[in-house]
This record gives C-alpha cells, structure tokens and sequence, in this order.
C-alpha cells in the first residue's frame, strides 16, 4: 500500500487536495510501485524560487521539483516502506504554463505529477523533446488516466 502526504507551504491547501493525493496514488499503481511514501508540497513561486535557487543554482522559479530520498524504513507494522521523496509544485507557474502551453490547469497539475513520481523513480530526460522516454512515458500514463480530474 502506497502512501501520499500533501502540505501547502506560503499558501492554503486547495479543496481538490485529497482527490490530489487519489491521483498521486493512482500514479503510483500505473507505474506498479507498492509501498511507496511520496510527499507533495504545494507552494507559491516565492518559495519555489527560493527552493530552484538552493538546489539547482537557478533563481527563478519552476513548475515541479523533485527531491528523490531512496531510503526505506520499517513502519509501525514492521513493513518495508521506500522513502522515494518529495515533490514541489508551484501553484502560480503550474496556471502560467497551462496558459502558455494552452492546456487546463488540471491536466497541467496531473502531468507535474506524472512527470516528479517518474523522476522519484529514477528516469530522468536530457531535453524537454517529446522522443524522450520519459516524457512518453509521463503522456502515455497522462492519456491513461485521463478520466482522473483533480480540479473538477
């Protein structure tokens, strides 16, 4: 059993949060993960910048970041967990790139998703260019979970 922890850090939790955390699950079970602990934080572009600064030496902010920890631990009941890390998501850049790439904001949040667990799970893409089998697969499992909205 999979599990998600979604917080806001510089702004309220959205209301779509816990069908935010059913997607991420769902994300897990397409990929065929099993207990996996993911963590999401939702924040604004003032600590993602700060965040992209820190980590990437980039003062700017970004729509997704991934912090891969790959570490597990016995749980409570004395099951393997796999720590796979955490993933942030600027909510104002996530609205500014649905405008500009001309998507809905939810399938723009649905694929930073896709595209931070696939990075947790260790692929990563030299290019932004569509050939890369990461961002195949990161649309492949977009297009299979379509029917999954997070914003309504």
């Amino acid at each position: 059993m999979n599990r998600v922890a979604l917080v806001a850090e510089d702004c309220e939790l959205p209301p779509w949060s816990s069908r935010l955390e059913s997607f991420m699950l769902r994300v897990l079970e397409v990929l065929k993960k099993d207990r996996w602990e993911v963590s999401l934080v939702l924040c604004t572009n003032k600590l993602m910048t700060q965040l992209n600064s820190q980590y990437r030496g980039k003062n700017e902010s970004t729509d997704v970041l991934s912090f891969a920890l790959g570490e597990t631990y016995q749980d409570e009941e004395g099951e393997e967990v796999f720590l796979a890390g955490d993933l942030v998501i600027s909510l104002e850049t996530l609205e500014e790139n649905a405008r500009y790439f001309n998507v809905s904001v939810d399938e723009e949040l649905r694929r930073l998703v896709i595209h931070g667990i696939l990075h947790l799970a260790g692929m990563d893409h030299a290019t932004n260019d569509q050939k890369e089998p990461m961002l195949i697969l990161q649309e492949q499992i977009l297009a299979e979970l379509s029917e999954e909205k997070v914003l309504l």
